[in-house]
C-alpha cells in the first residue's frame, strides 16, 4: 500500500426541529473538527438533502457538504448536476458529490417510483454519473442511452471546483468496481441487496468481508487505487472502558460475538486509546481513512478527532 492518507471525519445527520438548531449543528460539527457535514436520502423522517446542504454550508465558513449518498432515480442527472453545481458556486467549492444508485424497498413502494431490479438501477446510475461529470465540465453534452437522453446541453452554473470530489456507495461487487473507475471517495458500505437493513447487511459488515471488497476495489482500480480516499460509515459509536462487555451486550443484534462486533468497520467500540488504535489498524489493513459517524455520536468522537485528524 501507498502511503496511507491522512484521517478526517465526518458526520452523517439527517434533520433537526427548524433552521436554527440545523445551522448550530453544522457550526457545532465545524467547531469539532470535522471536514464533512452528510444527510441520507430517503423520504422518511429527515430533511431534504439539497437545501439542507446549503443551509448548512452557509452556516459555516470551512466545513464540507454532502449527501451519504444520494439515490440517482429520485431526480433525473439533469437536475441533480444543477442542483449540485449551485451548492458548490454558493458555498465557494465546499461539496462533496455523494451517489448512488438506490437501495431502500420502502422509499419506492412509498413513494411509487419504480423499484427495478439492481442491475437496472446501475445501469441508470451509469449513464447519470457520465451527464453530471459533463455537465460539471465545459461545452454542450449530449448523451443517448436506454435510460436517459440529453441533447446540446451546457451545464449551469459550474461548480468552483474544478472536478468537485465524486463519492460513490459501493457495498456489492459490480458497485465496488464502478467505483473503482470513476469515484474520487469510494463508501465502501455492506450490501444492501435485499432492499432492507438485515441479517446479510450485518454479516457483509464484518471485517472478512471488508478483505474481499478491497480486493475487489482494489483490482478493479488498478493504478487508480492509491488515488482512492476509502471512506467508512460507522453505525455504532461507544467509548467505554469497557470493550468487550459493551460489545457484548451489542453483538447479538449483528449476530456476531464481541471480538467481530469490534474489529468490523461499522462499529467503533472501546476507550479513546482503543478506538484510535483500532482506527489505525484498519487504515493499514484495508486504507479505510475517511470516517463517517452518526449524529448520536457527534460529541463523542472529538477526542478522536483531536488525536487523528490530518495525521
Amino acid at each position: 500500500m501507498a502511503h496511507p492518507r491522512t484521517f478526517r471525519f465526518g458526520v452523517q445527520v439527517a434533520s433537526a426541529p427548524d433552521g436554527a438548531s440545523w445551522r448550530s449543528v453544522a457550526r457545532h460539527a465545524e467547531d469539532l473538527g470535522y471536514a464533512t457535514l452528510f444527510l441520507p436520502d430517503h423520504f422518511g423522517d429527515q430533511l431534504a438533502p439539497m437545501p439542507a446542504m446549503a443551509a448548512a454550508a452557509e452556516a459555516t465558513t470551512e466545513l464540507r457538504v454532502g449527501a451519504l449518498v444520494l439515490d440517482n432515480d429520485y431526480k433525473h442527472p439533469v437536475v441533480t448536476a444543477k442542483e449540485l453545481a449551485t451548492i458548490d458556486l454558493l458555498s465557494g467549492g465546499r461539496l462533496e458529490v455523494g451517489l448512488g444508485a438506490g437501495w431502500m424497498r420502502t422509499d419506492y413502494e412509498q413513494s411509487g417510483i419504480a423499484y427495478d431490479r439492481p442491475g437496472v438501477r446501475i445501469d441508470r446510475f451509469e449513464e447519470a454519473l457520465t451527464i453530471i461529470k459533463g455537465l460539471f465540465g465545459s461545452g454542450p453534452v449530449t448523451h443517448t442511452g436506454e435510460h436517459y437522453t440529453v441533447t446540446g446541453l451546457e451545464g449551469f452554473p459550474k461548480p468552483v471546483q474544478q472536478q468537485p470530489p465524486f463519492l460513490i456507495g459501493a457495498g456489492g461487487p459490480r458497485m465496488l468496481a464502478l467505483a473503482a473507475r470513476e469515484a474520487d471517495i469510494v463508501g465502501v458500505n455492506p450490501s444492501l441487496a435485499s432492499g432492507e437493513i438485515d441479517a446479510s447487511t450485518a454479516a457483509d459488515a464484518m471485517a472478512e468481508a471488508y478483505d474481499a471488497k478491497i480486493a475487489t476495489l482494489r483490482a478493479a482500480a488498478g493504478d487508480r487505487f492509491d488515488d482512492l480516499e476509502l471512506n467508512a460509515l460507522v453505525f455504532f459509536v461507544s467509548i467505554t472502558d469497557d470493550q468487550l462487555g459493551t460489545a457484548s451486550m451489542v453483538a447479538p443484534m449483528f449476530g456476531v460475538g464481541p471480538e467481530a462486533l469490534v474489529a468490523s468497520p461499522a462499529t467503533l467500540v472501546g476507550s479513546v486509546e482503543q478506538i484510535c488504535d483500532e482506527l489505525q489498524a484498519r487504515r493499514e489493513r484495508w486504507g479505510l481513512s475517511y470516517i463517517v459517524v452518526q449524529a448520536d455520536a457527534l460529541d463523542a468522537m472529538a477526542p478522536i478527532i483531536d488525536r487523528l485528524a490530518g495525521t
